[in-house]
């Protein structure tokens, strides 16, 4: 069975997950282990959607769709 994709805002909600969890003490290993992903993923996400809210989350899918559309 294939594993799913998580979409961008479980990312985000993830990657804010592992710095609650780091705030209360945890190690980041640790941390990213608890959410359920590999330590390579979280690093690539944290590069992509790192620091970002689910507002402006939602504002960068907006902008590519139209992007998208215009070419």
């Amino acid at each position: 069975m294939a594993n799913k994709r998580p979409k961008p805002e479980e990312i985000v909600s993830k990657l804010r997950q592992v710095e609650v969890l780091m705030g209360q003490g945890m190690s980041r290993l640790d941390a990213i282990r608890q959410i359920g992903v590999v330590e390579q993923a979280y690093y690539r996400w944290r590069k992509q959607y790192g620091g970002m809210g689910v507002d402006q989350l939602k504002e960068l899918k907006r902008l590519q769709r139209e992007n998208d559309r215009l070419h």
